[in-house]
């Protein structure tokens, strides 16, 4: 990663930590944290929301979007080496993009 990916990434981070999690009504900006099934079926449940994308995230954790396409609810998770998952941000206004890559020497 080149350094001016650096602060990309780490705004992104705060900018997803500090998003009100759409499950944390009780607890605004603090993980919810349960077993993988259990956070998944409240999501689908509640919130209608299926996953979109996946991810790995150092160290040794798998990050997840989950959303709804009709509501534009979305959530996301870490799921730690220990099996917990954690919903970390959330939030609404969901919409599915696919945005050709630009062509090598151009900006992005």
């Amino acid at each position: 990663m080149t350094g001016r990916g650096i602060p990309a990434v780490a705004a992104l981070g705060l900018l997803i930590l500090t998003a009100v999690p759409s499950l944390a009504q009780t607890a605004p900006n603090q993980a919810q944290c349960a077993t993988r099934d259990k956070v998944v079926g409240v999501l689908a449940a509640k919130y209608g929301e299926t996953r979109h994308g996946i991810g790995i995230a150092p160290p040794d954790q798998i990050m997840e979007l989950w959303a709804n396409d009709t509501t534009g609810t979305w959530t996301i998770t870490i799921t730690m080496p220990n099996g917990a998952t954690c919903m970390i941000g959330g939030g609404q206004g969901f919409k599915t993009l696919t945005e050709a890559l630009p062509t090598k020497g151009e900006p992005a």
